[in-house]
């Protein structure tokens, strides 16, 4: 198959995007697909090759590592020789229109909020994971909490728009602890959790600088679980451990930085309601393919939604692949199993 996988973008979560995208198409290149890796945001921006060209290109080998520091986005604007406000580049779309499906290595409000998903059915281009409608109520942690929280357990919460005229009023209301995090966003980006009144105003200058939407969240202490879904089916828990802290952008992606165990040592009792509350929300959200549903599991086994992702991580440290390789899946075969799941999936659609 001719296969396009697009990834980067301008997203906080670029650098991140940009690994997955990398480890993807060599992994399909092995597979003996044809795949060619393109940035969503550059395209063939200042490329002296045309698009069937990138499908012999080499796949850069400094993608696969992530730095631990996010990317700053106006620097990486600045840096496209065409201009332009479009989020898409250059031969963007003329390339996914030539392939037989693209392959979504987009992580956060650039490729997970729907908007790629509704232009590429637009175009009739099948792609992988979730349908539009899904990824957009997904990326809204406010939406999604709304929508669940009458079938699954989720910490209390509250969802502001922080400015510098009402923190104050909101610094003197707010219950501690809180977690603080953007409405929309990925990758622990811009996740505070605030245990004293300085924490949180700290935490809620930083919402303002990412645009204020802000989702204030009760702090629910326990063991932080994750569950991947493939194909309808909850893959084995993977239990986070970060040496310190909490599982920021850092602890995330820094290797060592945390310990994942996986499958998650715990009662399979809670393995049950754990894969029963993430397929809950899969299935409410109306999701598709593939995805990675966030838990904290308290004491008694009670497990806390979070929040679920509708393109996770295709890192060297991601979860999902881990969780696929306890049940026999290689990262290749896994690559495959998405692909042959969503060109069923985009058949109704198409």
């Amino acid at each position: 198959m001719k296969i396009l996988v697009l990834a980067g973008g301008l997203s906080p979560e670029r650098n991140v995007s940009l690994s997955s995208g990398a480890l993807i198409a060599q992994a399909l290149r092995d597979l003996g697909h044809q795949a060619a890796l393109v940035d969503l945001f550059f395209g063939l921006d200042g490329m002296d090759v045309s698009g069937e060209e990138l499908y012999s290109q080499p796949i850069p080998e400094k993608l696969r590592h992530i730095s631990p520091k996010a990317p700053d986005l106006g620097e990486i604007r600045a840096q496209r020789k065409t201009g332009g406000r479009s989020a898409i580049g250059p031969g963007v779309l003329e390339l996914c229109v030539g392939a037989d499906i693209v392959f979504l290595a987009l992580h956060g409000s650039c490729g997970e909020d729907g908007r790629i998903q509704a232009t590429l059915d637009l175009l009739g281009v099948p792609y992988t994971g979730s349908g539009y409608l899904g990824s957009a109520m997904a990326m809204d942690k406010d939406l999604t909490k709304r929508l669940v929280a009458g079938e699954v357990m989720t910490p209390r919460w509250e969802t502001v728009t922080v400015t510098q005229e009402n923190i104050p009023a909101l610094l003197e209301r707010t219950e501690l602890p809180v977690v603080v995090k953007p409405i929309a966003s990925g990758s622990s980006i811009g996740v505070y959790i605030a245990h004293d009144r300085p924490e949180l105003e700290h935490a809620l200058q930083e919402s303002v600088k990412l645009g204020g939407r802000t989702v204030l969240e009760q702090y629910v202490s326990g063991r932080e679980i994750q569950v991947a879904l493939l194909e309808n089916r909850a893959l084995p828990s993977i239990e986070i451990i970060p040496n310190e802290g909490f599982y920021d952008y850092e602890n995330k992606y820094q290797p060592g930085a945390a310990r994942e165990v996986c499958p998650a040592q715990i009662p399979q009792e809670w393995e049950k309601r754990l894969g029963e509350a993430a397929l809950k929300v899969f299935h409410i959200l109306g999701l598709g393919v593939y995805s990675r549903a966030d838990f904290i599991v308290t004491e008694d086994g009670t497990p806390y939604f979070l929040e679920i992702n509708t393109l996770p991580g295709m890192t060297p440290t991601s979860l999902v692949p881990q969780e696929a390789a306890a049940v026999g899946i290689s990262y290749p075969a896994l690559c495959q199993r998405i692909i042959d799941a969503s060109l069923e999936e985009r058949k109704e659609s198409l």
